[in-house]
């Protein structure tokens, strides 16, 4: 009997798992749907985890499993998440948390460190060496919070609609906006939506045109992707001031900020604090759940090593 430990990273599009044994070993590696709990619910969401257990193959228990899961927010979504996962069996123990905490494990070993995550939404963060944790609920406007895709994805068809009809000002936009869905105007993306003919999270697929359009030197691209850049620099700067740190490693990543450059990217490195380090992992979340599960048994630093060379090059 080998033992092993489980690492998922649950996402709102993609949910990885990884198996790899105490000495490192990835014995399997799957990806499945996503597996936000707020649009689908707990248990629907631990089902698609189950779809891509059910599919690979090692000896249950493992020793630990670690799941990082988009829609764990609060301390309900954890506890729901978690006895979930706990009715399953499949680990003797199991750590449930936000799947942020998967891209900073997988960016840092440093024990002070900060993580963003700007994916289809945004959140933040944070640890300190005496074991102190920054988390924010994240959920949204109702909680203050502003960005990722869907959100830039919304606020261009909102710039784009105005320049159409001359109420705002000329921009590229308007041509992202009609060329991605298709349609003659942006007035005919923004029926679409409002009628419910296109699913608004679908907005979110413009970000990477918007923040292009950002580098190319359009003076509204610019300005809306400089507004998400200040939002994800007030994140730091607010988990670095909770965690009373001024140095730490600052983990950049999620969809928008995976591609490590670009105009995004280096708006918020340049906003960064001095004694911030800039890291863009070299390996993906889902090694950083597995990785906190080696924690968690007391795995050797040449286990980790050998985990994140494996899945880096996954």
């Amino acid at each position: 009997m080998v033992s092993v430990v489980v690492g998922v990273d649950g996402g709102n599009t993609k949910t990885d798992l990884a198996v790899a044994t105490l000495d490192g070993e990835v014995v399997a590696s799957v990806r499945g749907p996503g597996s936000n709990s707020h649009g689908l619910g707990s248990a629907a969401a631990v089902a698609v985890i189950a779809s891509l257990v059910d599919g690979v193959a090692f000896d249950r228990p493992a020793e630990h499993g670690a799941f990082f899961l988009c829609g764990a927010d609060v301390e309900q979504d954890i506890a729901e998440l978690t006895s979930e996962i706990e009715a399953r069996s499949w680990t003797r123990a199991a750590t449930v948390d936000n799947d942020t905490f998967a891209l900073l494990r997988a960016g840092s070993d440093r024990r002070d460190a900060v993580a963003v995550i700007c994916g289809a939404g945004i959140n933040c963060v944070g640890r300190r060496a005496d074991g102190r944790v920054a988390r924010y609920p994240s959920l949204g406007w109702e909680t203050g919070d502003w960005g990722g895709a869907e959100a830039v994805g919304r606020e261009a068809l909102f710039l784009a609609a105005r320049a159409e009809d001359g109420r705002g000002e000329p921009t590229s936009l308007v041509d992202v906006v009609r060329s991605h869905f298709e349609l003659p105007t942006a007035y005919a993306v923004g029926e679409a939506v409002h009628y419910r003919r296109l699913r608004d999270v679908r907005l979110g697929e413009l970000a990477p045109a918007v923040v292009a359009a950002a580098g190319d030197g359009d003076a509204v691209a610019r300005m809306l992707v400089e507004r998400l850049a200040n939002e994800i620099v007030l994140m730091i700067h607010r988990a670095l001031a909770d965690l009373e740190l001024q140095e730490a490693d600052i983990v950049l990543g999620g969809g928008m900020l995976a591609p490590g450059e670009g105009f995004l990217h280096e708006r918020v490195v340049a906003a960064l604090p001095s004694r911030a380090v800039p890291v863009v992992p070299d390996a993906p979340p889902v090694a950083g759940a597995v990785l906190a599960a080696l924690d968690a048994v007391g795995a050797s630093d040449d286990a980790k090593r050998r985990v994140r060379e494996e899945l880096r090059g996954r």
